[in-house]
Formats: C-alpha cells, structure tokens, sequence
C-alpha cells in the first residue's frame, strides 16, 4: 500500500487505548479512544484537506483486523498532520 505521493493515517495511530509499541503516534494527553474513520475524515476535513477512506485496509501490525485507513495528499510533514488531526478529533469528542 506504499504509495509516495501520499500519506496513510491508520485509526491506530490516534487510540489511547493502544500503547506506542502498538502504533499509537500521539501521546496519551492526544489521544482519544477508539476513534472511527468517520471522525478522522471529519477531522482532515476542517482542515480542508481532501481524503479517501479505505475501509477494508488492515493495519501491518495487525492484519487479521480491517479498520481501514485513510489516505491523503502528501503536502505538510507527515507528523505534523498527525498532531493536527489528534487535537481536533479531541474538540470533536466533546
């Protein structure tokens, strides 16, 4: 699924129920629980940001689990989109 023109954000990546060594890239103050693709494709919308889900996707630590994914276009640093996803799925919790 490598694709050089774009960016993978996997839901794992988000969860505080999952630990660093399981693929949480956020800490745990960032973190929100459980979070759906829905809500990650929300997130990069408000920050206008165009996206595809793909929700059949496993994630490699994890294959026997499809929790699809989402691509998007490369443009900013990959961390940073991470961080600015992470901090709005949190206002869109409450």
């Amino acid at each position: 699924m490598r694709k050089r023109d774009k960016i993978v954000l996997w839901p794992v990546y988000f969860d505080s129920t999952k630990t660093r060594l399981e693929g949480r890239r956020v800490p745990k103050r960032l973190a929100t629980p459980s979070p759906k693709l829905d809500m990650i494709k929300r997130a990069l919308q408000q920050q206008n940001l165009q996206s595809e889900v793909v929700s059949t996707a496993a994630h490699p630590s994890t294959p026997w689990q499809e929790t699809g994914c989402i691509v998007i276009d490369k443009g900013v640093s990959k961390t940073k989109i991470i961080y600015d996803v992470a901090k709005r799925l949190q206002r869109l919790r409450t």
